[in-house]
């Protein structure tokens, strides 16, 4: 697809364009426009497939243009049923609050606040507390066809689902996603929403409502959902979700997710969740092909990801991590950075003091009984806290915790587990 607005065209070469609506190319080369994207507090962090919709609004900021982050206190009461096989679970009204909060700090980080394209982050809850359901069927329900509405994929799909059906709360969700547009239409001239191929239909609506409703134009830009070269769900890692808040996943723990992507995803994952240039993106990919055992496309896509969300000090203090572990002295190690590997960045259990060796390294899955325990100490095939261990009666003490708590068992060159001493 050929455009005149080099946004697009920069979007095109970085395979980040899945449809758009007849006049984005012309709106956006013409003048400098508010754009906006949605996202619902389902959970109290975002996740790292959120960071594709996050970053196209850092995109089109950079190209001149004013972005808007709407966070749905409101449509998170009511559930998006795209993509979704059964109904969702309602959250108490206080849940979604705190969830709103906690998400308004995170998608913060990525836009400007300032300056001459300065964005700004809004709660929908804003202008639907108030509205009366009288109103909203009359001044808005009216617009809407429920032929076209059951036409939708993401209701089409529930509808064809034997035994599942769809709710009249979640039904309504487009209607409610449509007003959010209109409302900013309204309230800032914001004239583009952005959102995954998932929600064309949900922005189609609002592209509608607003035309009939002000008589001015409104278009979509969406994004392909992301998944991996070999056809699996991405944003998933063998703890489970990867999520953007660091008290949900730790910054080594989101560096390592990023640092074990396959060869094949490496530039298609730097060509969605980085900033850096053509050039730069495809010397990585030469590196990958070329030498793959260096892993440098890898520890590029790890590096700048984890600086995006968490910062420079984030990315120093992984990286701190992954050193000791894998090649260092795990002593040096801080209690934050071994505070990390309890969250989630290593399979961790708790242990009694004066615990054996072997019991503990049974115990921890990393033996089968104590007598293979035995053979690995004995073979010199385990450390404790980054010292060889060489008497299999060792007592797991207190005294010789790191930081008076802790228990890095190694075996072999990289199967690590962490033991904690009780508080």
């Amino acid at each position: 697809m050929s455009t005149s607005s080099p946004l697009l065209n920069s979007l095109q070469a970085r395979f980040l364009l899945a449809q758009t609506s007849d006049g984005l190319d012309e709106h956006l080369a013409s003048a400098p426009r508010v754009v906006y994207a949605g996202f619902d507090p389902t959970a109290p962090s975002l996740q790292i497939g959120n960071l594709v919709t996050l970053l196209m609004l850092r995109r089109l900021q950079l190209g001149g243009h004013r972005p808007i982050v709407l966070v749905g206190g409101a449509t998170g009461l009511i559930g998006d049923p795209s993509g979704r096989a059964e109904e969702r679970s309602l959250n108490e009204a206080d849940t979604v609050e705190r969830w709103v909060t906690a998400i308004r700090g995170q998608v913060a980080r990525f836009i400007d606040l300032d300056g001459r394209a300065a964005g700004r982050v809004v709660n929908n809850l804003d202008w639907t507390r108030e509205l009366g359901v009288l109103a909203f069927m009359r001044d808005v329900g009216k617009h809407f066809s429920v032929n076209a509405m059951m036409q939708r994929d993401s209701v089409r799909a529930r509808l064809e689902r034997d035994g599942a059906g769809i709710s009249y709360t979640e039904f309504s969700y487009m209607l409610l996603q449509a007003y959010d547009f209109l409302e900013l239409a309204r309230r800032y001239d914001c004239t583009v929403q952005v959102g995954g191929s998932d929600q064309w239909g949900n922005i189609v609506s609002g592209i509608d409502l607003v035309r009939r409703v002000l008589q001015r134009p409104a278009f979509a830009l969406t994004h392909p959902l992301i998944t991996k070269q070999d056809g699996t769900k991405f944003g998933k890692s063998a703890g489970g979700a990867v999520w953007l808040d660091a008290e949900q996943t730790s910054p080594y723990a989101f560096h390592q997710f990023w640092l074990n992507v396959a060869d094949d995803d490496v530039v298609p994952f730097l060509r969605c969740f980085t900033l850096l240039d053509k050039a730069t993106i495809r010397a990585a990919g030469v590196a990958v092909r070329e030498h793959p055992e260096r892993r440098h496309g890898q520890r590029l896509l790890a590096g700048e990801v984890t600086r995006l969300v968490h910062g420079v000090a984030a990315l120093i203090a992984a990286e701190t991590i992954a050193d000791a572990l894998f090649g260092g002295d795990v002593r040096t190690l801080q209690m934050e950075h071994v505070a990390q590997l309890e969250q989630g960045g290593l399979p961790c259990a708790s242990v009694a003091p004066g615990t054996g060796l072997l019991s503990a390294m049974v115990s921890a899955g990393l033996a089968s009984s104590n007598g293979a325990a035995r053979k690995l100490v004995e073979g010199g095939g385990v450390y404790v806290n980054g010292v060889l261990a060489t008497e299999p009666t060792l007592l797991l003490e207190p005294s010789m915790a790191l930081h008076g708590r802790y228990f890095l068992i190694r075996r072999g060159k990289r199967n690590w587990h962490l033991l904690r001493l009780p508080d």
